[in-house]
Formats: C-alpha cells, structure tokens, sequence
C-alpha cells in the first residue's frame, strides 16, 4: 500500500520557537530538525512529511489577509503532491486564518487541519507534540475535505472556531457545532457532519482590499460614535450585538446612523456577542428595528467566520444585494441555516 504523503507548512508560533538569551524565538530550519528526532513520525501508521519553514515566520498578532493568501498558494501549489496538509499557525489569530482558508479554498477536496501549541515543541510540558503527531495523522488517514482546526484532542470545522483560552491548552471552543472529529483511546469521527464542496479543481480567491471592520455595541455606547465610526467608505461590518440580535433601540440617533449606513449600501451583518447560541432578530422588538433597518443576520457564524466571509463575497466581486443574500447563505458549513 503506497505510503500517503502529508505537507506541513510551519508558518510560524510558539509551536516551532526555540529557547535564547531574549526567550523564545522562531528560527528558520529548527523545526524540521527537531522533528527529525521524533520516533512517532517513523511508525508505519504514519505518513512521510515534508516540511516546509516559512523563511520569515509569523507572529499570529501580525497575519493579514495577504498573508492568508500567500498560505493558500502553499496549498495549492503542492495540492497535487500530497494527501493532506497541516498547517502551524500562532494560536492568536489561528481561527480569523482557519475561517478565511476556508472560504480562499473553492474546491477543496482534500484535508487542511491548521494546529499550533501553547508550549513550543521543545519544553518539557508541552502540548505541541500531541497536537502536531494528532493532526498529522489524522491529514493522513481520515481525509475529511475542510478546513480544520485541530487543538487538544478535538478537530473542528475551522470556520466555526474562536479561541476561548489564552494559556489553556484547550484553547479553542467550537460553540455552536460539535467537533468533526474526537481523539481518546480511539478516534471518533462525526462523517454526517463534514461539509463537501462540489466543485472537483482546487481554486484559490485572493482577498481584495475591501474596508471591512467590527462593531461592538455596550451599554452607554455613544450615537456620535457610531455614527462617525459608520461614517467612513465602508462596505461591510459586523455588528456584535447582545443576546439574539439586539441593539439600544431607544437610543433613536444610534438607531438612525445604522439605518443610514445600511441606505448607503454597507453591509452590516448582525452576530451576537454571547460564545453559544444564533441572533433571531424576529425575537424581539429590539432586534427587530434592526432587521427592519436593513442588518443582516449572521446566524450563528462567529465573528471570525462572518468577517472572512464579508471578504470573500467582496473580493468576488459581486454586487451589494447578492453579496447580502449570500451572507446568510451556508457556504461552508460556517452557519446553521435557520428550519
């Protein structure tokens, strides 16, 4: 049986640091010869590797769109060498990365299973090595077609991902889906659960430069300020709302700066601030102003997924009203579509 073939592009964090005088840093080439010395990568059940050091690795904090793009060009570059690719990523922005791959990859048939660690790989106590030998193999031998976010024995759609715990290593929390797959004595996959495209070829949507941004509401929250930061040329936000998709409706002047921009054609998708659950704007009269002023609902997408998404749909350039529809569309398995 021919032996399958995994890619690991290490794109940067704490997974792959090493220890220095200024605590630990990334250096090109020393993961690869640390893996080197791990046993569990020449066990027959394993696959062959190739790693690949991003030459400036990056710290999550610092990831852009472009940088999304350049990692989804790795992919597609070597889609017809290998089985399954594992990605390592920093654990700071691992789900905005997992959420934007998704939508980056139309076609995808083959596994992507982003994963990272709290501790680098070379400490004592670590999570990493779990993590990277789980996620490997798993890209290997249960060839689920998604992004995937692989993170302390669970392996979740990658667009349904926020991270919850800053040292932790239970890091991540998928809250409104179950994970694709659980790791104990044996290996549980949920195969009714996995999301397949039906296109058959790989093919990559760079992000364009569309002025995407995020907006939380709180209580006292000023109308001046939404109304200036509503103000500016954007096209899309996400509105951050309590509960099931409500907003301060008698704060009239707020109420009329969210009315006005969705008139001008912004996108303003609606996404609730609490970890578990969906906005329902019908619910309330407090969600229903909005719903009435032209806020789209997200459903139960994250806020990660919601702002890949609004990228995505720009940068195909489609128009406001479709891209509006499409929003509230499952495109990859990224919301639960209301019965």
């Amino acid at each position: 049986m021919k032996k399958k073939k995994v890619y690991i592009a290490y794109t940067g964090g704490t997974i792959g640091m090493k220890p220095s005088d200024k605590g630990f840093v990334p250096q090109e080439g020393f993961l690869e010869n640390t893996l080197a010395s791990f046993h569990e990568f020449k066990h027959p059940d394993m696959p062959e590797i190739t790693i690949r050091d991003y030459a400036e690795p990056i710290d999550s904090a610092n990831m852009t769109p472009e940088d999304w793009y350049l990692i989804a060009q790795d992919i597609q570059n070597n889609y017809d060498d290998y089985d399954g690719f594992v990605v390592l990523h920093g654990t700071d922005t691992m789900a905005y990365t997992a959420s934007a791959l998704s939508f980056m990859l139309e076609g995808l048939q083959k596994p992507v299973i982003l994963t990272g660690s709290q501790i680098p790989l070379t400490q004592l106590r670590t999570d990493a090595r779990d993590n990277l030998i789980n996620a490997v193999y798993l890209a290997a031998n249960h060839p689920i077609p998604e992004v995937c976010l692989f993170f302390h024995d669970h392996l979740h759609r990658g667009n349904r991902c926020t991270k919850t715990d800053a040292d932790g290593f239970a890091a991540f929390s998928s809250p409104n889906m179950p994970p694709l797959a659980s790791i104990g004595s044996t290996i549980k996959v949920r195969d009714h659960l996995v999301f397949k495209q039906n296109k058959p070829a790989l093919n990559v949507q760079k992000f364009s430069s569309p002025k995407i941004a995020i907006l939380t509401l709180f209580p006292g929250i000023s109308a001046d300020l939404v109304k200036g930061f509503l103000s500016q040329p954007l096209d899309g936000v996400v509105l951050q709302s309590y509960g099931a998709g409500n907003a301060p409706i008698k704060n009239q002047a707020l109420m009329d700066a969210i009315r006005e921009a969705c008139a001008n054609g912004q996108v303003i998708v609606n996404c609730t601030q609490c970890l578990k659950g969906s906005v329902n704007m019908a619910t309330y009269e407090t969600g229903k102003v909005l719903m009435d002023a032209g806020v789209i609902s997200g459903y139960d997408m994250t806020t990660e997924a919601a702002l890949a998404k609004l990228y995505y749909l720009f940068s195909r350039g489609l128009d406001r009203q479709t891209i509006r529809q499409k929003m509230s569309e499952n495109l990859r398995g990224e919301l639960t579509e209301p019965e």
